[in-house]
């Protein structure tokens, strides 16, 4: 794994933007995509220059080619933005625009507007509707949506079939059931043929009372304690060779291209000598989330990888290197009790961590607490959590936008399908 690099000391284009995500995920529960927003403004400010910062700070901080070749960006847009220069910048290919409702809803403006996003569908850019345009003022806009957005928040439960049906007789689009929170609204989007889910809800810990470990969440968790507490290699190798699919997946995804290594590692013997007990304990912990027992959703591992990378990132403006790998193990292991369907302090109980790992995950305190706060808060509409962690931190929103899209990146390159 390779060494945290600093964020640049200056920002490119000021420091006002902040950058939230959220994920969208199909029928299997894979990430798709991401909604990227400027949570740094109200509805009312965001303006066409604050779509064009928004869209410079993710071409300039992530590696975007891996981020935007494998994932479909979703980016909300003015429409005045959307006759900006910056959308020059991009191929459009990978990236949706979300276009808003107009104001007042006028006849009159909606049809004047529609040549501007015939011109951006010319260009290859993929558009998506919110509920509100699916009403007859918008009937001309329809059939330009690649994906038409239902808010679950908003949307009373006997209004989703009507507008579903509405949605496929007047367009073409995929529907993208957003706000989705719970497992109940997930399950009736679902039943009504949706197929494309944006929020959180299955990050949601769905416990089982009297459950234990299943024998390969076993095996991984004896990895990770063996390597705590830095085993003889033979002892190692011993449990590896009862479990051979752990062997396997342990060797594919130290190979996998997040890693940056510049041989192959062949066996485990091989990744002890050039790597050391520290970095194989970072990559046991990683494993846990792509173990994928239990039924457990491919996202919740990608999250947790995402978590990893960004509290790592940013511990390393502010910590010294081996602290970096316990805030990097605090974000991995803070969604372990949804991976492994038990309480967080029972499922703590059966690894070896330091006490200031505990402390986070358990009693959110230590010195990690404000770190794993501020993580979250990347993930959340909760602006004033964001903005008290990044001001308790001393970190400013280019420091954390830097982080967050280097996070988002790194786990596409660690994901061992794209490897």
């Amino acid at each position: 794994m390779s060494t945290p690099t600093a964020a640049p000391d200056q920002p490119a284009t000021g420091d006002q933007t902040a950058i939230a995500r959220q994920a969208i995920l199909d029928e299997g529960r894979n990430v798709i995509g991401y909604e990227l927003y400027d949570r740094s403004l109200g509805a009312e400010a965001h303006t066409a220059a604050s779509d064009a910062e928004l869209l410079f700070n993710v071409l300039s901080h992530a590696e975007h080619q891996a981020l935007m070749g494998r994932k479909t960006m979703f980016i909300n847009c003015t429409h005045e933005s959307l006759v900006g220069r910056h959308l020059e910048l991009i191929h459009p290919e990978r990236v949706v625009l979300e276009i808003p409702p107009l104001e007042g809803n006028s006849p009159s403006e909606i049809e004047a507007r529609l040549p501007v996003l015939m011109e951006v569908r010319r260009k290859g850019f993929k558009l998506a509707f919110s509920q509100v345009m699916l009403t007859r003022p918008y009937a001309a806009w329809l059939p330009l949506a690649s994906y038409i957005k239902l808010d679950l928040s908003q949307l009373k439960p006997e209004l989703i079939e009507p507008l579903v049906k509405f949605a496929q007789k007047h367009s073409t689009a995929k529907l993208i059931a957003e706000k989705v929170e719970t497992a109940a609204q997930h399950e009736l989007a679902a039943q009504h043929g949706i197929k494309l889910f944006q929020g959180y809800w299955f990050a949601t810990p769905v416990l089982v009372k009297g459950q234990t470990l299943r024998p390969a969440q076993a095996n991984i968790i004896q990895l990770i304690n063996l390597v705590r507490r830095q085993a003889e290699v033979g002892e190692i190798e011993e449990l590896l060779k009862r479990d051979p699919t752990l062997s396997f997946n342990l060797l594919r995804f130290i190979n996998s291209a997040g890693f940056g290594l510049s041989c192959e590692i062949t066996s485990f013997r091989h990744a002890v000598m050039i790597l050391g007990m520290q970095k194989l304990f970072r990559w046991a912990a990683l494993l846990m989330t792509t173990s994928r027992v239990g039924g457990t959703a491919p996202a919740v591992g990608n999250m947790a990888v995402v978590r990893g990378r960004l509290m790592e990132l940013l511990a390393a403006e502010l910590l010294p290197p081996e602290e970096s790998d316990d805030a990097f193990v605090v974000g991995v292991f803070s969604l372990l009790d949804t991976m492994l369907g038990l309480p967080m302090a029972q499922a703590l109980e059966s690894i070896s961590l330091s006490a200031h790992v505990t402390d986070a995950l358990l009693q959110r305190k230590g010195m990690f607490a404000p770190f794993l706060e501020l993580t979250l808060a990347c993930e959340s509409a909760d602006d004033e959590a964001f903005a008290r962690a990044a001001t308790q931190l001393h970190l400013s929103n280019h420091q954390v936008n830097w982080a967050h899209l280097q996070a988002l990146s790194w786990a596409e390159n660690l994901d061992p399908a794209n490897a």
